[in-house]
């Protein structure tokens, strides 16, 4: 099979790229409503950018209606945001919290989930997630409907549990930090077997 895209409809080609570019990360974003309230909601387009300085990137569409979403506005107005990456057991929650919401209607107070203060940082972290990254808005870019967001990590909280330092080096355990990622439709990924191939030297 062979796919123009340009045969297809913005939409048709979104499904296309969610099912093929796999697995991806979720970022579960976390910001702040302006009103003493929080946001919480999931992306997949996702990742890393660099280490110098730490960046990374979220790509975060409009509203069905075309509205910007709250994740955008609140980044783009307070310029501070937390990256929390989940694993298997708040899949649900994950889920739950994509539901389109009014504004300053919180994900976080209907999800029920705990906060806790993340270092002298703005904003608190999800107190159940084993990696959250404190951000501050880098730089912000609109490409299409979309927009690109470029956020710098001041701080990464590591839970105890998963992590392990030995002369200096950091070790994060992948299977216990056990992250979903994301697929097409419904479908979350798991880590499954992991493979270890040294490289070349």
């Amino acid at each position: 099979m062979l796919i123009d895209l340009a045969t297809l409809s913005p939409n048709r080609i979104y499904f296309t790229m969610i099912q093929t570019l796999l697995p991806r990360p979720v970022a579960w974003v976390l910001s702040d409503n302006g009103d003493n309230s929080c946001n919480l909601a999931p992306f997949s387009y996702f990742n890393g950018v660099c280490s110098d300085p730490p960046l990374i990137m979220l790509s975060v569409g409009k509203k069905p209606e075309g509205e910007i979403k709250d994740t955008r506005r609140n980044i783009l107005e307070r310029k501070h945001f937390v990256v929390h990456i989940a694993h298997r057991e708040l899949a649900q929650q994950v889920t739950q919290s994509s539901a389109p919401l009014a504004h300053g209607d919180s994900e976080l107070t209907r999800s029920g989930l705990q906060t806790e203060v993340f270092a002298d940082f703005s904003l608190p972290r999800l107190r159940d997630c084993r990696v959250a990254y404190a951000c501050e808005l880098y730089e912000h870019h609109e490409i299409g409907a979309q927009a690109v967001i470029y956020g710098r990590v001041r701080h990464i909280y590591i839970s105890d549990e998963i992590a392990t330092e030995d002369k200096g080096r950091l070790t994060v355990d992948a299977r216990a930090l056990d992250p979903i990622a994301r697929l097409g439709g419904d479908d979350y990924g798991l880590l499954g077997e992991v493979i270890t191939v040294p490289r070349p030297r």
